[in-house]
């Protein structure tokens, strides 16, 4: 249990690295698909929150602890839609790092019960909550790479 605690601070710390790296980026930057990209820097925010609901509560059978906003528009598969306000931004911020202090308090106290096995695209099978909590910093590092990638361009 300690280490995979231990893991989830690690993600709310690199997920606060995450905020640091575009919080001098405006409305327009963070939104702006470039050529050759199929989304935008908020979109690839706001997955990471959506990735995390989907890999640890859903496959948990559970209800996601953030609202349908900040989990169905940014699912795997799904691109932006629309142009995201500062307020909704500042949403996606906050819900970022809050839902892991959640997912700490929900794995401590035991909330997953059962897990089912899921295949990843990566050659990775997760067969438990602790192996789904051990990839999210292997996906959250690709995404990092994508915002980088991103910001260079807008």
């Amino acid at each position: 249990m300690t280490d995979t605690l231990a893991t989830i601070t690690q993600i709310k710390n690199t997920r606060t690295f995450i905020l640091e790296l575009v919080k001098d980026l405006s409305i327009e930057q963070l939104n702006k698909i470039p050529a050759g990209f199929n989304n935008n820097i908020i979109w690839n925010i706001a997955h990471l929150t959506a990735a995390q609901q989907n890999m640890c509560y859903v496959r948990s059978g559970l209800a996601i602890t953030v609202k349908d906003e900040h989990f169905s528009p940014f699912l795997s598969g799904t691109k932006p839609e629309k142009l995201i306000e500062q307020k909704e931004i500042d949403s996606i911020f906050e819900v970022l790092l809050n839902n892991m202090d959640r997912l700490a308090a929900d794995y401590s106290s035991g909330a997953f019960l059962k897990f089912d096995p899921w295949d990843k695209r990566y050659g990775m099978k997760l067969n438990s909550i602790e192996d789904a909590i051990n990839f999210i910093p292997f996906h959250e590092g690709m995404h990092i790479g994508y915002i980088m990638a991103l910001k260079k361009l807008v």
